[in-house]
């Protein structure tokens, strides 16, 4: 019973460890048409000694979610996939306009400005963390 005591608390630590050490925050969609992606945008802070990788995103409110950048070459904007964002130990990754973005597309139903969607992040080590979107009008800038 001893060990089994042990191990629990254990796996407890381990759970509330990298809880505390990754943390989204600051999320809010861009709502467009539904025939239209809309974009996201947050903040991972990770108080970690370690970096971590951003492996995946979802949202049940779209049938697809893809992790974007934004680039500036030769004066042309362009976009393009990203399979993972690395988050540095001790820093901070920031989703923002002309940067790191999501894309969403096929919402499940229109989105309306106010309300919130949830999101989770996944990471290379499996693990996830879930924030609240708010979403917010197409001519938003910053959050």
């Amino acid at each position: 019973m001893k060990k089994l005591s042990v191990l629990l608390g254990a796996l407890m630590c381990a759970s509330f460890s990298h809880a505390t050490t990754l943390e989204a925050h600051d999320c809010w969609i861009r709502a467009m048409p539904p025939n239209l992606p809309s974009s996201g945008y947050f903040t991972v802070s990770n108080n970690g000694d370690k970096p971590a990788t951003l492996t995946a995103t979802d949202a049940p409110a779209f049938g697809m979610t893809m992790m974007h950048k934004s680039d500036m070459k030769s004066g042309t904007a362009s976009m393009s996939p990203v399979d993972s964002v690395d988050v540095p130990a001790h820093g901070t990754l920031q989703f923002a306009p002309k940067g790191y973005h999501l894309m969403f597309e096929q919402p499940v139903k229109p989105l309306q400005v106010g309300s919130t969607i949830p999101l989770k992040l996944t990471f290379a080590d499996k693990k996830s963390i879930d924030v609240n979107c708010v979403v917010k009008s197409a001519a938003t800038v910053r959050k």
